[in-house]
């Protein structure tokens, strides 16, 4: 650290885990990360099963154990650590929030008592260009210490089994069952969920090493002293930029405000620190908030790094096991996944493995319609790619502010309907076929060698394959009714492909 660093604002166990964190992006960006071992086969039959799903992972994992063993599963959840919510609030909608109180976790007045912060509106603005505000979106702060300890006792309340300070070590995939090593504690269950994130040995083990397509890399801080703290900023943009897009989000938090400096890269091996992002998120953070460094008084440091695998879903090669969440890597590459996208998809996923289980649907091939292709994630590739600039690339200083402001003009003038849903991360192709025509083909040729070729035509299927999940949803809909007679398993079949058709549609973000 130099002396005229601003890290000295860090405190020690900050610029600690900062190196933490910096050591395992450099060993990514290098190629150094071995991967383990930790699932292997056995043609013998297990008996006395402990529980119907054991669950590796327990920050998210919660979400999804609670869930299931409320429809009567045995769940037994395993947690390297001690369960237990960061003091950092998770931004949501309120309208994605009710996922909760669907599935009867949570009461009208434990939903309101989860809500740390809840502000309007929020700012889309870019360097020299257009500005929106909007209400509702991601404007509420939920306190992952109560929902996680609420969801917990509930948990534990309904016969559900919690280790905690049992680390994951492997498994063993049986014809009938997993045998599960948590910390030399053997436990054996029908299903294995695996929730333990993006750098889960499970997944580490399937990826066999392969660097990420995309990353998303984040730092921030969370203080008190600021003098406007009333609202948001979804994306801020200051400057004009020529190797890499610079972008800042900001909300209001209960002891102070949250403020974020991000970008979207590749992880090639020339790729700057952790370190060094840090220090540029401080030397802006005075300019962007209007306010000096000395005048701040700062509660934590936030920084990491996201990957994103165009190969998603992950889909496992062994019977009974299942990824979720980060886990799969479902996400979009635009987003930092993780609560958000557990919330929006916990339903989905419960019915989903409730009926898995319910008709021993639990072979690869089965348990892969969990975890579909959706084509409504995987057309942001071309976003991501858009605001990705390669290491020796080089592109107009204000190129992509000009798009990024000009798509935004676009659909905000075309009203709620399009703008929220891309602003929650869901692409429908209504949306996106309204948007398209009317963008400054000036603002999207320049683009083109930036993203490059094949890019552009791998967009192209996303989307087409995007129009024709928007048919078949409605059209899956009205056959429902007449799947009754088939049986238990081609049912389950069934409402696997009308699952996907709904998400890869962004069916989803309408209620019905």
């Amino acid at each position: 650290m130099s002396l005229n660093s601003n890290l000295f604002y860090l405190p020690e166990n900050s610029r600690k885990g900062l190196q933490i964190a910096d050591n395992r992006w450099q060993a990514l960006r290098n190629n150094n990360l071995t991967p383990p071992t930790v699932i292997s086969e056995s043609n013998e039959g297990l008996n006395e099963f402990d529980a119907d799903i054991i669950i590796s992972g327990g920050t998210l994992g919660i979400l999804i154990a609670a869930s299931l063993q409320k429809q009567g599963n045995r769940v037994i959840l395993i947690e390297k650590g001690q369960l237990k919510g960061r003091e950092q609030e998770w931004n949501i909608s309120r309208e994605e929030l009710q996922t909760f109180g669907e599935l009867e976790l949570l009461s009208i007045q434990e939903l309101e008592q989860a809500i740390a912060t809840e502000y309007n509106p929020a700012r889309v603005s870019f360097h020299k260009g257009y500005e929106l505000w909007v209400e509702d979106v991601l404007n509420i702060g939920v306190d992952p210490i109560f929902l996680l300890e609420t969801l917990k006792q509930k948990f534990i309340a309904a016969g559900g089994k919690l280790l905690e300070n049992t680390p994951f070590s492997s498994a063993v995939v049986h014809s009938n069952g997993v045998l599960v090593n948590a910390d030399n504690t053997i436990l054996k269950s029908r299903l294995l969920i695996d929730g333990m994130g993006h750098f889960s040995p499970i997944v580490q083990q399937v990826r066999k090493g392969d660097k990420p397509d995309g990353i998303c890399l984040v730092v921030g801080s969370c203080a008190e002293g600021y003098t406007n703290n009333d609202t948001g900023d979804l994306i801020a943009s200051l400057h004009r930029f020529k190797s890499v897009s610079i972008l800042l989000g900001s909300f209001p938090a209960r002891d102070g405000r949250t403020t974020y400096l991000f970008t979207y890269v590749d992880a090639h091996r020339d790729r700057f620190s952790l370190e060094f992002f840090m220090e540029e998120y401080l030397r802006l953070l005075p300019e962007y908030q209007n306010i000096e460094l000395e005048k701040l008084d700062f509660k934590r440091f936030l920084f990491g790094f996201f990957p994103a695998y165009q190969n998603s879903p992950l889909q496992m090669p062994w019977d009974r096991i299942l990824p979720i969440g980060d886990s799969a890597g479902g996400q979009s590459p635009v987003s930092f996944g993780g609560f958000g996208s557990m919330v929006r998809h916990l339903k989905r996923l419960t019915f989903g493995i409730n009926e898995a289980l319910k008709v021993d649907s639990l072979d690869r091939k089965s348990l892969s319609l969990l975890q579909p292709y959706q084509p409504n994630i995987s057309v942001t590739w071309l976003f991501q790619k858009t605001m990705s600039v390669e290491v020796n690339q080089t592109v107009s200083p204000n190129q992509i502010n000009e798009l990024m402001s000009g798509v935004f003009q676009v659909m905000d003038q075309l009203g709620d309907d399009v703008l929220k849903p891309f602003l929650q991360d869901v692409i429908q192709f209504p949306a996106l076929m309204k948007t398209l025509p009317f963008v400054n083909p000036k603002l999207v040729l320049p683009i083109l060698p930036q993203v490059g070729i094949q890019s552009l035509l791998n967009w192209t299927v996303h989307y087409f394959n995007l129009a024709v999940y928007s048919g078949l949803y409605p059209l899956g809909k009205w056959v429902k009714p007449l799947t009754e007679n088939l049986s238990p398993q081609q049912q389950y079949y069934y409402n696997r492909w009308l699952d996907t058709w709904k998400y890869g549609s962004g069916g989803d973000y309408n209620k019905d």
